[in-house]
């Protein structure tokens, strides 16, 4: 279905991708804007090392995963379309299914443990972008099990996921003002620092990764106005990605062995999470 490969997709991007934050750092630097911090920026090293061996330690079981569901699909896409078409709705249809897990991950407090991580950032650089929860490759299977259930080739999905992926660094970035008519429909840096704000205005806003179009559709869109607050409303208020990595889950375990009732425990399992009600 392709000739293209995850590893030519990051050999493509790797060097794009150090060249971005290169040039952050440099900017930061002559502009006195002091963007990037020591502790910060170890602190996603730490988060960052933990998904990837995450990553490496699922992706065959994930792919095959997806393989065993595309014998079942529902529609054979190659026959219903040609194959430029087939790529341009993956990519459409990958930003559908993420905005859908997006969104869940922010309202649901198990999922919310696990996407915290990435939120818990008071900085916004590009290297914030791979600030990436060690569980988070593993809350995604289940959303994502529907794409090849309908038809769309597992090869394909994988390498327009990685593509996707790519363009998400992007919006993670001060330096990058409003980009005009694509802030109609692309999910440009402005709407995405947006996303990582802590201002009540922008609490659970702009969820989309390469699109803005589902949170224009689903009332999930906030612009841009008010300098925007990065980090939680509770911020963690350590450096350490252990422990940012379990503490929504201690908070979680901790609250229902106080519990009053099975049905108050499910609330704080299933429930909003805590750290974003300051304001609700």
């Amino acid at each position: 279905m392709t000739n293209l490969t995850i590893n030519e997709i990051y050999a493509i991007g790797a060097p794009i991708v150090l060249a971005m934050i290169l040039i952050e750092v440099l900017f930061s630097s002559a502009h006195n804007k002091n963007l990037y911090k020591k502790d910060d920026t170890f602190c996603t090293i730490g988060l960052l090392t933990g998904n990837i061996l995450m990553v490496f330690a699922i992706k065959g079981i994930t792919l095959a995963l997806h393989f065993y569901l595309f014998q079942f699909k529902l529609f054979n896409l190659q026959e219903l379309m040609p194959l430029w078409m087939i790529w341009i709705i993956t990519f459409v249809m990958i930003d559908l299914v993420f905005y859908i897990y997006h969104r869940i991950s922010h309202r649901v407090n198990f999922l919310w443990a696990i996407h915290m991580s990435h939120h818990s950032s008071e900085e916004m650089n590009f290297a914030v972008s791979f600030r990436q929860a060690w569980f988070g490759p593993i809350s995604k299977i289940p959303f994502f099990m529907v794409m090849p259930l309908l038809g769309f080739d597992p090869t394909i999905i994988a390498v327009a996921g990685v593509i996707s992926t790519l363009w998400g660094i992007v919006g993670h970035t001060q330096i990058i003002g409003k980009l005009g008519p694509l802030e109609w429909i692309f999910n440009t840096p402005s709407h995405h620092r947006v996303h990582h704000g802590s201002n009540k205005q922008y609490i659970d806003k702009n969820y989309g990764n390469l699109l803005i179009i589902w949170d224009r559709m689903f009332g999930t869109f906030e612009s841009e106005v008010e300098k925007v607050k990065f980090g939680l409303v509770k911020n963690v208020n350590t450096f350490n990605p252990t422990k940012i990595t379990f503490m929504g889950w201690f908070d979680i375990f901790k609250n229902i062995r106080t519990a009053k009732s099975p049905n108050e425990a499910l609330r704080f399992f299933f429930g909003p999470p805590e750290t974003r009600n300051k304001y609700e």
